[in-house]
């Protein structure tokens, strides 16, 4: 199957005349605009913006823990991507990813601590144990590239991560289509829901189940920072204008998508001429960043004019 979708990029790079690296690309911020969008909105109306950060971050320990996984599956084999166990690294990162998910909701409903202290202490624990593993993958002849985690490219996504990320778009798709209506529910006012009989606590553990799978499988292909920017910025960027949870949800989702691609665009064809010689290119993963935060602005900036706009209205009459 893997095979065949190789191919089907490569018909489609040469059928459009364009570079396979950038099918991929287009392709993989589509994947991941959908997705992100989709689920900003059930971020920020669930207020788990600093908790989808600590996910993003905590991957960091899952990536060590699924690359050593492999390595002492597969000793003799000096690199992952050439092991038939490297599956294990995406597999181990969810798992690891869903397990602190889950561990920070557990606490939270079972502490008198804040939310932001308990997920600062997951966030310190999966820190220090990513620390702790990475000398031992370096050890044993795997490198591990922190800047390819951090910031990576959808330039250099491969078919392995298209077909991933297509399959979580189906599985996001499943969920808005099945649970959305009772998270936003269970979010809105959690007593009212469960008088209603909806599952507030099983919502709230599929969400972040859900939240865990998400992050995991796109951070390969985009990297934490635009992985983690698309969860909060456009959703938080509509929240300034939107009037109801549907527009919310839509504005999200095309702020996302445009801004991929309006970042994708324009790290592709805008160049700074510095002098002989000297050519400054933008990065694809920052240039999006940028665009989505430059778009919150402008809708902050938007609905601050149309709330002095009403006053003003409201003092002539």
């Amino acid at each position: 199957m893997l095979q065949l979708f190789e191919d089907f990029l490569i018909r489609c790079s040469q059928t459009l005349g364009v570079e396979l690296h950038d099918v991929n690309a287009v392709l993989a911020i589509t994947t991941v605009g959908i997705v992100c969008g989709t689920v900003g909105s059930l971020v920020i109306g669930n207020r788990m913006s600093f908790f989808s950060d600590a996910m993003a971050h905590c991957a960091f320990a899952g990536v060590a823990l699924g690359l050593l996984s492999v390595l002492i599956v597969d000793p003799l084999n000096r690199r992952v991507d050439d092991s038939p166990f490297r599956w294990l690294v995406p597999f181990v990162m969810i798992l690891f990813g869903a397990a602190v998910g889950v561990g920070i909701a557990y606490f939270r409903e079972r502490s008198s601590l804040a939310a932001d202290s308990i997920i600062g202490v997951f966030f310190a624990l999966a820190v220090g144990f990513g620390a702790m593993l990475i000398p031992e993958v370096n050890k044993r002849g795997q490198r591990f590239d922190p800047e390819a985690f951090l910031f990576g490219s959808p330039i250099f996504a491969q078919a392995e991560d298209q077909l991933m990320l297509l399959a979580l778009a189906v599985l996001v798709l499943g969920f808005i289509l099945t649970r959305f209506n009772s998270v936003v529910f269970a979010s809105f006012s959690p007593s009212l829901a469960r008088s209603r009989r909806v599952s507030v606590r099983l919502n709230h553990y599929l969400f972040v189940v859900l939240l865990s799978l998400v992050v995991n499988l796109s951070i390969k292909a985009v990297g934490v920072l635009l992985i983690n920017a698309l969860l909060v910025v456009p959703a938080a960027a509509a929240a300034n204008s939107a009037r109801n949870v549907r527009q919310l949800f839509l504005m999200s989702l095309l702020i996302s998508l445009g801004c991929g691609w309006s970042g994708y665009l324009i790290s592709r064809n805008w160049v700074l001429n510095l002098g002989p010689n000297r050519v400054f290119e933008f990065r694809t993963g920052g240039t999006i960043v940028v665009l989505t935060v430059f778009c919150f602005f402008v809708t902050a900036f938007l609905a601050r004019l149309r709330g002095r706009a009403v006053h003003g209205v409201d003092c002539e009459c």
